[in-house]
């Protein structure tokens, strides 16, 4: 099983559309394309096929936490300090 059956998979059991999966993974910082997903649920042989990379899934697996758990309040306790630190300089 490759990284593009388990997106696949997680996309069929959590009946994510491809809104959905863009909106995750722009959650964690990784933009996407409509197309370029599309490419990843294509068949292997197809000439539009694209291999789902560890990096993608990873992107998703976390965007995936934050979309369904939320944020956590140590991170948001970070960017806050570092937002202040810029407005300070």
């Amino acid at each position: 099983m490759n990284n593009n059956d388990i997106l696949k998979k997680l996309r069929i059991a959590l009946s994510l559309q491809d809104t959905d999966i863009i909106e995750i993974l722009k959650l964690a910082d990784f933009e996407i394309t409509k197309t370029e997903l599309n490419a990843l649920f294509r068949k292997e042989g197809h000439r539009n096929y694209k291999s789902c990379g560890d990096q993608l899934l990873r992107r998703f697996l976390n965007g995936l936490i934050v979309y369904q758990r939320g944020e956590r309040k140590s991170e948001i306790k970070k960017q806050k300090i570092t937002l202040l630190r810029k407005k300070r300089s």
